[in-house]
């Protein structure tokens, strides 16, 4: 294997289609050389959330157009291309096939090899990318369907600590915005409304607080939140201050459960891989909330622990990060052949218990 190698990556898990080139370089380390998000934001506007037909049917028109521009704006041919990535799971089904077999096309129209990338993975490795993390790490994936604290200790080697079990932060994001009337996304909504709020005039709950372990869950925050809005709602409208208000208190619960699991969760890392986390990653949609970022940040700094997460655009979905993620397998001599399949579901690490069977027996909130 020479070096540079220049992969191209291909993303259209969920709402966002995506195209990007990397160069991996001599060294190791990375060069975006382009990267292209086509967002769908104003087709699913009127829905209140993802449509999944919806979705399909825009990457099948929008994955040419991003690849185009991604090569264009690389400045590369796909001839010069050594590597052709796609989220190949887990995500919506329509877009997920829609993303594969594009890239399948691609592969064998200009015969180059393609890899299928598991969307967390992309995630997960995205800080080596950017911020040139070496293993292992502490990683707390958090997003719009998933949450979960990982100890990443190779390329392809993910070890779950403990997760959400039952609504992922990015998910109670979104369904929280909407019951306060403010529009999606609602992640950067719920932001800009807390900065304007009060966090402490609302007693929120804080689910699975002082439980053992690093699991969460979010579903009763969001119900709690609800009830909140009720007991003020006069004919369904609230004061604008009673927006940011909840806003601001319903983010300060998230950031507090953060927090506290944690802490659980550098312990178990301990426990786990033998030795104290050097670094944390935050990563993920979630990851660009900036109090998010910040509160994170200070608790490492307390702790002794190094704090890393990529730059925004690179938390939220892209296809760089699949295209690096893609780089990083290939070194480990493996290939794709022409019989992957689309996983809707697909987790990183297939050897842990599902949290589904935790769910079961948890107390409701």
């Amino acid at each position: 294997m020479s070096f540079p190698m220049i992969a191209l990556g291909i993303e259209s898990s969920c709402d966002d289609t995506a195209a990007a080139v990397v160069c991996k370089l001599p060294d190791g380390t990375a060069e975006i050389l382009s990267s292209v998000v086509q967002g769908q934001t104003e087709l699913h506007r009127n829905y209140g959330g993802v449509v999944p037909e919806i979705a399909a049917r825009a990457h099948s028109t929008q994955l040419d157009r991003c690849t185009k521009q991604a090569l264009s704006e690389a400045s590369v041919t796909l001839s010069e291309i050594d590597l052709i990535a796609v989220t190949a799971g887990p995500g919506l089904i329509g877009g997920l096939m829609a993303g594969v077999a594009f890239a399948k096309g691609l592969a064998a129209g200009a015969n180059k090899p393609f890899l299928g990338i598991n969307h967390l993975a992309g995630h997960a490795l995205t800080a080596r990318m950017t911020g040139g993390v070496r293993f292992p790490q502490l990683t707390l994936l958090a997003s719009g369907g998933h949450c979960q604290f990982l100890a990443v200790r190779s390329e392809n080697s993910f070890l779950r600590l403990g997760g959400t079990i039952d609504d992922a932060p990015g998910e109670a994001f979104d369904k929280s915005a909407r019951l306060l009337g403010l529009e999606q996304p609602g992640g950067p909504m719920i932001e800009a409304a807390a900065l304007k709020g009060d966090p402490h005039r609302f007693e929120l709950p804080r689910p699975l607080s002082g439980r053992e372990g690093c699991n969460m869950s979010f579903s009763g925050l969001k119900t709690a939140l609800l009830h909140a809005r009720n007991s003020l709602a006069n004919d369904n409208l609230l004061k604008i201050e009673d927006v940011n208000d909840l806003a601001a208190s319903f983010q300060q619960a998230v950031i507090n459960i953060f927090c506290e699991k944690l802490v659980s969760a550098l312990d178990i890392y301990q426990q786990r891989i033998g030795e104290n986390a050097q670094t944390f990653v935050l990563c993920g949609g979630v990851a660009a909330n900036s109090a998010i970022r910040d509160s994170l940040t200070k608790l490492c700094i307390e702790r002794g622990v190094s704090f890393v997460s990529p730059p925004p655009q690179y938390c939220t979905d892209n296809a760089a990060m699949i295209a690096w993620a893609g780089l990083e397998i290939f070194r480990l001599g493996m290939c794709e052949s022409f019989d992957l399949s689309a996983r809707p579901r697909w987790s990183l690490d297939e050897f842990s218990s599902s949290l589904l069977d935790f769910q079961k027996k948890a107390a409701k909130f």
